[in-house]
C-alpha cells in the first residue's frame, strides 16, 4: 500500500503538466482510464453504504475517514489520534451539531481505490463507510473518473517546497539545479521524486537520497546525511527544526506546483456533502481553518474557489 502522498502525486500528475480548471464536475467526455474503456462502477444498495444528513443528525455521530500514520494530518501520539485534519473532521461535526467519529484507513494503491473502499462501496473484507473522507485532491480527472463520489469542501492548498541546513547554504537558499552536486532527500515514489528524476534528464539522479517518509528525509536532513529536502511544505513545516529552513522556489517545467485538497461524499448523499462544504467555506472566511493549521505550526494558503 502507498503513502497518502505518493498515491496523490500519481494522481496529480496531469495536473502538474496540463492547466488544469476547477470546474470538473461538467465536460468529463474526453477522461479515459482503463486501457481507455469507459467502465460503470460497482453500484451498491443505499441501506449498505452512506447516510443522509437527517440518519446522521439523528444518529448523532458522523464518520470521517482519515489516513493512518500521515503526520502533521492524522496520526497518532502517545495512543491519542491528532492532527490537522483530525481538527477539521471535529470542525465539521460541530457545525452539523453531532460528534466526530474518525475511520483510520491505510492508503490503498491509489486515490480511486481509497474513495471506493472508504465512500461508496466498502472494503471487500471487513472495515467500515466513512459518511466524509478528507485529504482528498480537489481534481477533474480525479472527480470524473470516480462518478460515485462527489468532490468539494477544498480546505487549504499545498505547495512543493525545499527544505535545506541553514550551514549548507548560509548566503542563498537551493534550487533544483543546485543538485547536481548537493544531496537532496525525498520520499519515495512522490512528486518531488518524479519531479528531480528528470530534472535536466536525469543529471541530479546520482545526489538523490530516497526515504519511505518525508519525516524520515527531515531526520536525516537534521542529522546532516543530506543537505536539501524536497517535499510539500507543510510535511516540511512539522518537522523543521532550528537548523532548518524553508523556501518555495521556482521549479522549472511544472505547471503547477500547489494543489487543492478537500473531502469526497458518496454521489446520492447531496445535502450532506452541501452541508459539509458550508462548514469548510465558513471556517476558511472567518479563520478558523487558518487557525487549525498554524496550532499545528503550518502555513496556511487559502484554497482556489
Amino acid at each position: 500500500m502507498l503513502n497518502p502522498v505518493r498515491q496523490t502525486a500519481l494522481a496529480l500528475l496531469a495536473l502538474f503538466t496540463l492547466a488544469g480548471t476547477s470546474a470538473f464536475a461538467q465536460n468529463c467526455e474526453n477522461v479515459r482510464f482503463g486501457d481507455e474503456a469507459e467502465r460503470k462502477p460497482q453500484n451498491v444498495g443505499r441501506d449498505i453504504v452512506g447516510q443522509s444528513l437527517d440518519d446522521i443528525q439523528e444518529r448523532g455521530t458522523i464518520k470521517i475517514a482519515v489516513y493512518e500514520d500521515f503526520p502533521p494530518f492524522s496520526y497518532k501520539e502517545g495512543g491519542v489520534l491528532k492532527g490537522v485534519d483530525i481538527e477539521i473532521g471535529k470542525l465539521i461535526a460541530a457545525d452539523l451539531g453531532v460528534e466526530a467519529q474518525f475511520i483510520v484507513t491505510a492508503a490503498d494503491e491509489n486515490v480511486d481505490g481509497d474513495l471506493r473502499n472508504n465512500v461508496w462501496r466498502g472494503k471487500l473484507i471487513g472495515g467500515q463507510i466513512a459518511n466524509v473522507m478528507l485529504h482528498i485532491p480537489y481534481d477533474r480527472e480525479l472527480g470524473c473518473r470516480n462518478e460515485m463520489v462527489v468532490l468539494n469542501g477544498q480546505y487549504f492548498n499545498e505547495q512543493l517546497a525545499i527544505a535545506y541546513r541553514k550551514d549548507a547554504y548560509p548566503e542563498d537558499p537551493p534550487v533544483p539545479a543546485y543538485f547536481r552536486f548537493d544531496t537532496v532527500g525525498v520520499e519515495n515514489d512522490t512528486i518531488s521524486d518524479f519531479y528531480l528524476s528528470s530534472f535536466a534528464r536525469g543529471q541530479l539522479i546520482a545526489n538523490m537520497r530516497r526515504f519511505p517518509t518525508t519525516d524520515d528525509a527531515m531526520t536525516a536532513l537534521a542529522d546532516g546525511e543530506v543537505m536539501a529536502v524536497m517535499a510539500p511544505l507543510s510535511q516540511i513545516e512539522h518537522a523543521l527544526t532550528d537548523k532548518l529552513a524553508v523556501h518555495m522556489p521556482p521549479f522549472p517545467g511544472l505547471a503547477k506546483t500547489s494543489w487543492t485538497l478537500g473531502l469526497a461524499v458518496r454521489h446520492n448523499w447531496r445535502p450532506l456533502s452541501y452541508s459539509v462544504d458550508d462548514a469548510i467555506r465558513y471556517a476558511v472566511e472567518d479563520g478558523r481553518m487558518a487557525k487549525i493549521f498554524e496550532d499545528h505550526g503550518l502555513s496556511y494558503t487559502k484554497p482556489d474557489w
